[in-house]
């Protein structure tokens, strides 16, 4: 396997560096300094990749295992839904946790590709017999075709060789990008995040701000690429999991963002009511509200005459951060305080954003007496072909 000669080529690396010091008759300090840090930063990096390589094909193997048990095991019946739990207490073994085996068994299921570096070429009925609730997405049989290992709503041709999965990103890239359930949205993040050297934070925050379909509008994708600077008792109102806005009909300029979201979202009111449920009236837009002698201001304000009480909504392109429900559940009590009328009900917030952690939102709500809803929304590409366009010029840029 190329990837298992490239690990074991670190010496031939050092023996560059020490060809180079022997050349030197008469060495000075500054020499000796720079040969002994040469030495170790190079060593040090070899062993930090060879580190994540192996760790990469140590996840995927896992992977592998765990699906061929979930098709083929003996006893699977046994275990049931509660594999991977009981995997987890049976080896008691740091860092083999109930994570990692949901995160491998995903990694196997989505990047089939590794498996040729150890000649292992998954069969369809693997991933069709899959429970759906594994994935997150529901693969059809005509997705397969012969000689073709998963998932054909991806072409080959947008599929990362496993060489630059696992020389160019780590398990921790990986599993960021996994979120994704878009075949293309998770191609487009691997190829920006290799092209780019992001660091997984700056990967983190790319995909929370929607760096996928921004660039997929955005008439100029790569200056929008080229200006990324990597651093790095509650009323019965039904809250949709998550929102869809394919509606939104942006217009096409060179970078979109929070504030694009919000007028199209204004734009296009009407859909976005419809898409909010019903009872829904429009009331305010940036909601100025005077706290302490600040101006604060509420992003976009309803009533819905249906529940009788004000919907604040707080729209951030971006993933959920407690301080965010803070942010809504101040202005919530604002308008329980000032701006409710008789007859009204306590006003509701809602809080949309481009993901969420389970846990991290009930602890975050945990103690509030307002009623505070949080959401997700997703967007959706008018139009692929321009991204895919777009990848196809990307793609040769790196081979260039």
């Amino acid at each position: 396997m190329d990837i298992i000669k490239n690990i074991e080529s670190t010496p031939e690396v050092l023996t560059k560096i020490v060809e180079g010091w022997e050349q030197k008759q008469n060495p000075s300090f500054d020499e000796l300094a720079t040969s002994v840090l040469q030495t170790h930063q190079t060593a040090q990096s070899s062993a930090i990749r060879a580190v994540n390589q192996m760790a990469t094909l140590r996840n995927w193997l896992i992977g592998c295992y765990i699906v061929e048990y979930e098709q083929k095991g003996s006893d699977r019946a046994k275990y049931g839904e509660r594999l991977l739990k009981r995997l987890e207490e049976r080896l008691n073994t740091k860092g083999l946790n109930l994570t990692l085996f949901k995160n491998s068994r995903r990694f196997y299921l989505l990047y089939p590709q590794v498996g040729s570096l150890f000649g292992i070429s998954p069969t369809p009925s693997d991933f069709l017999q899959i429970e759906e609730k594994h994935l997150g997405i529901s693969p059809m049989a005509s997705d397969f075709s012969e000689g073709n290992t998963i998932s054909a709503t991806l072409s080959h041709e947008f599929k990362t060789s496993p060489q630059n999965l696992l020389e160019k990103l780590s398990f921790s890239h990986i599993t960021e990008i996994m979120t994704q359930d878009d075949p293309l949205a998770r191609f487009f993040y691997e190829t920006e995040c290799i092209k780019g050297t992001w660091s997984v934070k700056e990967l983190r925050r790319q995909i929370s701000t929607n760096l996928y379909f921004r660039c997929g509008v955005s008439k100029d994708p790569k200056k929008l690429l080229a200006s990324i600077k990597p651093e790095t008792n509650s009323p019965a109102i039904a809250i949709r999991q998550p929102f869809t806005f394919e509606f939104l009909g942006l217009q096409a300029k060179d970078v979109i963002t929070e504030s694009d979201l919000e007028e199209a979202l204004i734009t296009h009111l009407q859909d976005f009511l419809l898409e909010l449920g019903k009872g829904f009236c429009f009331e305010a837009r940036q909601k100025r509200m005077i706290i302490d002698d600040e101006y604060y201001f509420a992003d976009l304000v309803f009533y819905n005459r249906l529940l009788h009480c004000n919907v604040i909504v707080e729209l951030k392109n971006d993933e959920f951060r407690h301080e965010y429900l803070g942010q809504l559940n101040a202005y919530v009590s604002y308008y329980k305080e000032n701006e409710m009328h008789e007859g009204d009900n306590p006003p509701v917030g809602i809080l949309l954003c481009t993901r969420k952690g389970k846990k991290m939102v009930e602890y975050a709500i945990a103690g509030m007496d307002n009623n505070l809803f949080v959401s997700t929304y997703m967007l959706q590409l008018p139009d692929k072909a321009t991204l895919e366009k777009f990848l196809h010029d990307e793609m040769q840029d790196m081979s260039d």
